[in-house]
C-alpha cells in the first residue's frame, strides 16, 4: 500500500493544483446538469442508434476535450500540436459512444426473460472483442513499441491490490445486508426480472458473471489502457485527469454517489496505471469489487 499511496503523493505534488480544481469544478458541473435535466435518461429513452451514439459522442467529447483545453490555457501545454495526439484525442469519444450505443437484439428464445439473459450473456463479450480490435488497429498503427495499452505483467507488485481488495469484504459484507443493495445485486436478478435467483442453474449464474466481468476489462482496457497509455508520451500524467472526466460520464445512469465517486475512482487508477504501465492491478482492483459485490447480493438475498 505505501507503493500506491507514493503514487499518489507524487501525482499530486507534481500535478498543476488549478487545473485539477477546474477539471474538478467541470465534472462536478457535468454531474450537476445530468442530474438536474436527466440528460442521460433522454438518449437512453430514444431507440435510434445514430442519435444515441452522436449525442454521447459529443458528451464524452465535452468531458475529455475540456480538461485538455484547460492544460492549454493555464498550464501552456498544448498538446494538439501533435497530429498523432490530435487523431487519437478525436476518435477516441466515438469508440466508447460505439460500445455504449451498440444494443444487439438477437433472437434465442420466445420466453422475454429468457432471450433478455442470452442477448446479455453475448452483448459484453462481443463489445470486448469489437472495442479491443478497434484499439489492436490503433495500437498497430500509433504505439506498436509498446505493450499492447497495459497488457503487461512485468514488475508488477500484486500484494497492494489483494490489501485493498481484503479492506473492501467486511464493506461489502456489511452492505449486502442493505433492502437497498439487495434491490441491485446480483446483477442477474434484474437482467432476468426474476426476484429469486436459486432457481436458476449454477452454470448460468457463472456464464452470466463471467460475461459481465468481460464488460470490466473494455472498461479498463479503454480508459486506463488507451486513454492513459496512448497518450502518456504526448502529455505525460496530464493524461489522467481528462480520462477521470470522461469515466465519470459514462456513469451517468448510475445513482448519484456512484457517479461522484467514479471520478475519484477513475483517477487513482489512472494513477496506478500510469506508474506501474499495467491495467492489471487496477483490473483485479475493479473486478473483484464487482464480483464481491455479486456475491455479497446473492449471499444477501438467500438470507433474507
Amino acid at each position: 500500500m505505501k507503493l500506491i499511496i507514493g503514487y499518489i503523493k507524487t501525482y499530486f505534488y507534481e500535478t498543476d493544483k488549478q487545473v485539477l480544481g477546474f477539471v474538478s469544478i467541470l465534472t462536478a458541473i457535468l454531474i450537476f446538469l445530468n442530474y438536474y435535466s436527466g440528460i442521460d435518461d433522454r438518449i437512453s429513452n430514444h431507440d435510434n442508434f445514430w442519435i444515441s451514439f452522436f449525442s454521447r459522442a459529443g458528451i464524452f467529447l465535452i468531458a475529455f476535450g475540456l480538461p485538455y483545453l484547460l492544460y492549454k490555457l493555464i498550464s501552456r501545454r498544448d498538446h494538439f500540436k501533435h497530429s498523432s495526439f490530435t487523431a487519437l484525442f478525436i476518435v477516441a469519444p466515438f469508440i466508447f459512444s460505439l460500445k455504449v450505443a451498440l444494443n444487439p437484439a438477437l433472437h434465442f428464445s420466445d420466453d422475454g426473460n429468457t432471450n433478455n439473459f442470452w442477448n446479455h450473456v453475448f452483448y459484453w463479450p462481443a463489445l470486448l472483442i469489437i472495442i479491443a480490435a478497434i484499439l489492436f488497429v490503433l495500437w498497430k498503427i500509433f504505439d506498436r513499441n509498446q505493450p499492447f495499452y497495459g497488457i503487461s505483467t512485468k514488475n508488477m507488485n500484486w500484494k497492494p491490490y489483494i490489501i485493498m481488495l481484503m479492506i473492501m469484504i467486511p464493506l461489502i459484507a456489511v452492505a449486502s445486508t442493505q433492502p437497498d443493495f439487495q434491490a441491485m445485486y446480483p446483477k442477474l436478478k434484474l437482467i432476468t426480472n426474476v426476484t429469486n435467483t436459486n432457481g436458476l442453474s449454477w452454470w448460468k449464474k457463472l456464464l452470466f458473471e463471467l460475461s459481465y466481468g468481460s464488460d470490466f476489462i473494455t472498461i479498463e482496457l479503454f480508459f486506463r489502457g488507451f486513454l492513459v497509455l496512448a497518450f502518456v508520451k504526448w502529455a505525460g500524467k496530464d493524461a489522467i485527469l481528462p480520462m477521470a472526466c470522461f469515466y465519470c460520464t459514462i456513469h451517468f445512469g448510475k445513482p448519484l454517489g456512484e457517479c461522484i465517486s467514479s471520478y475519484f475512482g477513475g483517477m487513482l487508477l489512472g494513477i496506478v496505471v500510469y506508474n506501474t504501465r499495467s491495467i492489471f492491478g487496477g483490473l483485479m482492483v475493479h473486478l473483484g469489487i464487482a464480483w464481491l459485490m455479486e456475491i455479497g447480493g446473492y449471499i444477501g438475498n438467500a438470507l433474507e
